[in-house]
């Protein structure tokens, strides 16, 4: 679809997988890469290459915008929990006929001595938690606590990146963060706030992963949502080498 000999590749990112990707493509000679960030962040880690930031507008403004700018091929490497924009990809693809590929970091595998309580939505996360603590220790993100909010003979720790809004529990203290994170802090915050159950989503990834390490020492109870499904079809790779290696098969490198 590019114009000439230039390249022209989108990238749904946000994510160590995107700017990775991003990082490895700069290189490329005849190569035009954009990042996109759908700007929930208030100070995000800037990829390399071009940065657009903000929405389209749903699958028929994304289809526009592959046709308008002439886009090679389509790299889904949002968050895995990002299960809009990941279907609006899928459909605006199709639509604009560009090739497609999604990169998902695998996940999260309970080991001996973990204590996991998988679910299926952070709705179901807060029915989980009646008889398992008191004191929660609460990493989904700053999006969905209005699930948590009637809880409210329970303390919630809420760490996030930025601050979040309400609805939330009414008894929630908010500690702002950003990983990578290390066993021995997050040792010490369990203790520190006598933390006796964790809730966290599937995210997979090294850089948010010593909570589970530091639960499992302490015996801590935790409640993982799993993720949602990717859209029917949709290709997938797990590492952002992998990604580079089918641009090149697609021709689109």
């Amino acid at each position: 679809m590019s114009v000439g000999a230039e390249r022209h590749i989108l990238i749904l990112g946000g994510t160590t997988e995107a700017r990775r990707l991003a990082a490895a493509l700069a290189g490329e000679p005849a190569l035009r890469v954009t990042s996109s960030l759908a700007g929930r962040v208030a100070a995000p880690r800037l990829p390399a290459g071009q940065v657009r930031i903000g929405g389209f507008g749903g699958p028929e403004g994304l289809a526009r915008w592959l046709r308008e700018q002439h886009v090679d091929a389509l790299i889904d490497a949002t968050h895995p929990f990002a299960d809009t924009i990941s279907s609006n990809a899928a459909r605006a693809a199709a639509e604009a006929q560009v090739p497609l590929l999604a990169v998902r970091r695998p996940g999260w595998t309970a080991g001996p001595g973990d204590d996991w309580r998988p679910v299926g939505s952070l709705a179901e996360a807060a029915e989980a938690l009646s008889g398992l603590g008191n004191r929660v220790f609460l990493t989904t993100g700053r999006m969905g606590l209005a699930a948590f909010a009637h809880l409210e003979n329970m303390w919630f720790l809420v760490r996030s990146v930025d601050a979040p809004s309400p609805p939330m529990p009414p008894r929630t203290e908010i500690l702002l963060a950003r990983g990578p994170f290390t066993v021995d802090g997050e040792r010490e915050l369990l203790r520190r706030h006598r933390v006796d159950v964790l809730v966290t989503k599937d995210s997979g990834a090294a850089a948010t992963a010593a909570k589970l390490t530091a639960a499992r020492e302490a015996g801590i109870p935790v409640v993982v949502v799993r993720r949602p499904p990717l859209p029917a079809g949709v290709p997938t790779v797990a590492a952002p080498e992998e990604a580079a290696a089918w641009l090149r098969g697609t021709g689109a490198v």
